[in-house]
């Protein structure tokens, strides 16, 4: 269920400035949004697991939060990221 390694190093790759840049909100946001992707796929299929129902508010809370923050400071660079990642904001 977790995201594996080298997936990880892609989108961090694909995102960040370099291939050590985890901590750039544009990596977060990224990977979060995998996160959410399978954790989706996984409430439609067991409706009973309310935990993962839990952790899959808190995920999308926690991008909500870091897309505020990016659309404050870098505007441009949030409408990439939307356009870039299928989020309909």
């Amino acid at each position: 269920m977790a995201l594996t390694s080298e997936s990880v190093r892609a989108t961090v790759a694909k995102f960040g400035k370099n291939e050590k840049d985890t901590g750039a909100s544009e990596v977060q946001i990224a990977l979060l949004t995998e996160r959410i992707k399978e954790l989706t796929e996984h409430c439609k299929r067991f409706k009973k697991d309310k935990g993962g129902q839990r952790g899959l508010l808190i995920l999308v809370g926690k991008r909500r939060r870091l897309l505020k923050y990016i659309q404050r400071t870098n505007l441009e660079g949030y409408r990439s990221l939307i356009k870039e990642l299928g989020l309909r904001k």
